[in-house]
């Protein structure tokens, strides 16, 4: 017996989206970090570093807007930050997902749980990377 109405996504359907955007970003994020590290070992492959003193001051991509900047400029440090960019929000992307599918589903405590969470992360994100 065929029912006639509107297709809603099974969970299996879910699962393999999440776990297809998971994978891709994954793989993205790889395929940018080493570019990113291809061009570094092109341009600084004879410096010598020390691992003796940090300086913080030092850290010139510690914003979002200062490494699209970077990358603008096919800098390599900021291309390989943008791949870890990449990997922190492919995670986020999958809240935001879920978020939408809990919608279909009209399971709203799932829908104000996933919405809680991602607060929680943005707000600990902006912390960190606005500036």
């Amino acid at each position: 017996m065929k029912t006639s109405g509107k297709h809603y996504l099974a969970d299996k359907d879910i699962q393999v989206i999440l776990g297809t955007l998971l994978r891709v970003g994954v793989i993205a994020s790889m395929t940018v970090v080493f570019v990113g590290a291809v061009i570094y070992l092109v341009v600084y492959h004879s410096d010598i570093v020390d691992y003796h003193k940090f300086d913080p001051l030092k850290t010139k991509y510690s914003s979002i807007s200062a490494i699209f900047q970077g990358v603008s400029e096919l800098d390599s440090k900021a291309i390989i930050q943008l791949g870890t960019l990449l990997l922190i929000f492919t995670p986020v992307t999958r809240v935001v997902f879920s978020i939408f599918s809990f919608l279909i589903e009209r399971d709203y405590l799932y829908v104000l749980i996933g919405l809680f969470v991602l607060c929680i992360i943005l707000i600990s994100l902006s912390n960190k990377l606005v500036g």
